[in-house]
């Protein structure tokens, strides 16, 4: 198929695409969902009365929820009727009318959360990234804590400071610990880190308590990604996470995309899971291939910088966990889901310097620095620094989907 809407060369919205949003406008303020393609967003409420009924409502409503409430066999009939519509020849291409009506322009467009987030689960499933932190920890000879090949490991995390991308960030204040003191001092982060990670959106009826999803169903249970940076004060993190693990550290903000890419159209690139060296429990066990070679990067721009310098180029097809078995282990104690529950990643990191996902890695807890563009240094984001992560899949064909870019900005703390 091939789109009447012009789509620019090296688009990450080609017609094979067809991410989801949700967006408003200078001159309707309501929320609606969209479908980018090329440079414009196809306002999905303003032609929801050429879909099957049982789907229109969810088209016309201000967030994803509904219509990833709808499930798997009704996502793709949606998505069918979408790539129809789009396509030359179409009914649509040839109503300039209800083109007018339905097209916006994305820089026109304000984006907004994709759906309401009522839980939201942050994992540890990269096994270069765990390796990395437990060496500077605890070092080589205990880098992975006893449980990690065993359990796709994770916290519950803060859905209310999930925001989506353009949302300026605020450095928190904190306690820490500094070197050599044995007394906690309280005052600004010091050490505020990214975190690049990939989540997913739950779909499907929501689950009752005490009901599982197992690794073989879960594959319907995952409507898409988008990019993800889970900011981190590591020496607020460092104080705190013991006995329980992220706490504050981890609530001051929490950025996505505002795109979120299907598993449909992510098919075309998946890849082996990785390969796990400890058999996990039987009900973690999958032959499916659910892993997926999208290229990730992360760039750094100072506030006094022309250009960002890009310090990380990584891959999701590095983490240990796959998204199935990630479902599979959260639920089995009868955790019950609900759509638009977000899932993420944890940090993911590569097997080569250039490839790791945190400053905290990238730095080595401090003791190396990063050479910017515009000549100055980091070890970890200063006030100014505007953080951008990029994603994408491109075949050898030139078929390239992508996830746009999950961005945000660091401001200074706010003074007591």
């Amino acid at each position: 198929m091939t789109s009447f809407v012009q789509v620019p060369a090296g688009s990450d919205f080609p017609l094979e695409n067809l991410p989801y949003g949700v967006f408003s406008t200078a001159d309707n303020a309501k929320h609606r969902i969209g479908n980018a393609i090329g440079d414009h967003i196809l306002d999905l409420s303003a032609v929801a009365h050429l879909y099957p009924n049982n789907v229109q409502a969810a088209l016309r409503s201000e967030t994803l929820n509904d219509l990833m409430s709808l499930g798997y066999d009704n996502w793709k009939v949606v998505r069918d009727v979408t790539r129809s519509l789009l396509s030359t020849g179409s009914p649509l291409a040839n109503d300039l009318a209800l083109q007018k009506a339905s097209l916006v322009h994305q820089k026109d467009a304000t984006m907004h959360l994709p759906a309401t987030i009522g839980d939201y689960t942050d994992f540890y499933s990269s096994i270069h990234h765990a390796t990395n932190v437990g060496i500077m920890f605890r070092g080589k000879e205990n880098a992975l804590m006893p449980n990690w090949k065993h359990i796709p490991v994770g916290y519950h995390g803060r859905a209310s400071s999930v925001v989506v991308s353009g949302t300026p960030i605020r450095r928190p204040y904190g306690q820490t610990l500094p070197v050599d003191a044995t007394e906690p001092v309280f005052g600004p982060c010091r050490l505020l880190d990214f975190e690049l990670e990939m989540a997913f959106f739950i779909g499907g009826p929501p689950t009752n308590l005490g009901e599982r999803v197992t690794v073989n169903e879960a594959a319907k249970r995952v409507f898409g990604f988008s990019l993800m940076n889970d900011w981190s004060a590591r020496d607020i993190q460092k104080w705190e996470y013991v006995p329980l693990g992220p706490f504050t550290a981890k609530n001051l903000g929490t950025t996505i995309s505002p795109w979120v890419v299907t598993t449909f159209a992510l098919e075309p690139f998946l890849v082996d899971n990785y390969p796990q060296d400890v058999k996990p429990f039987p009900y973690l066990q999958h032959e499916q291939k659910f892993n997926f070679d999208i290229k990730l990067e992360v760039d750094v721009k100072p506030e006094n910088a022309s250009t960002p310098t890009t310090i990380c180029r990584s891959n999701f097809r590095h983490l240990y966990w796959t998204p199935l078995q990630q479902i599979a282990h959260h639920t089995v104690t009868g955790c019950n889901l609900k759509p638009g529950d977000l899932m993420a990643s944890g940090t993911i990191s590569g097997d080569t310097a250039d490839s790791f996902g945190s400053m905290l890695e990238l730095c080595w807890k401090g003791t190396k620095e990063i050479q910017l563009n515009n000549g100055d240094t980091r070890k970890f984001l200063k006030d100014g620094d505007e953080v951008i992560i990029r994603g994408w899949c491109e075949n050898a064909n030139g078929l390239r989907i992508g996830f746009g870019q999950s961005a945000g900005k660091v401001l200074p703390a706010i003074p007591f």
